[in-house]
């Protein structure tokens, strides 16, 4: 994990936040994950963006993270 690297996360609000590793703050929040993916794109063109699971799957649970 370098310090570019990016989490989108989804929030029981309902919408996806923008996180930095250890950071208390979203960086932005988007209203679908393809927006989030996008911003934090933007936000940080080098930065390897990965995106959390929200749903157990056969090779996965939440606690997962996959690239976009």
């Amino acid at each position: 994990m370098s310090n570019k690297d990016l989490f989108v996360e989804w929030r029981p609000e309902g919408d996806f936040a923008v996180r930095r590793a250890n950071s208390k703050r979203a960086s932005v929040v988007a209203d679908t994950e393809a927006e989030a993916v996008a911003k934090a794109r933007k936000l940080e063109p080098d930065a390897t963006v990965l995106v959390e699971r929200v749903r157990h799957t056969s090779v996965g649970t939440p606690d997962k993270w996959r690239k976009p």
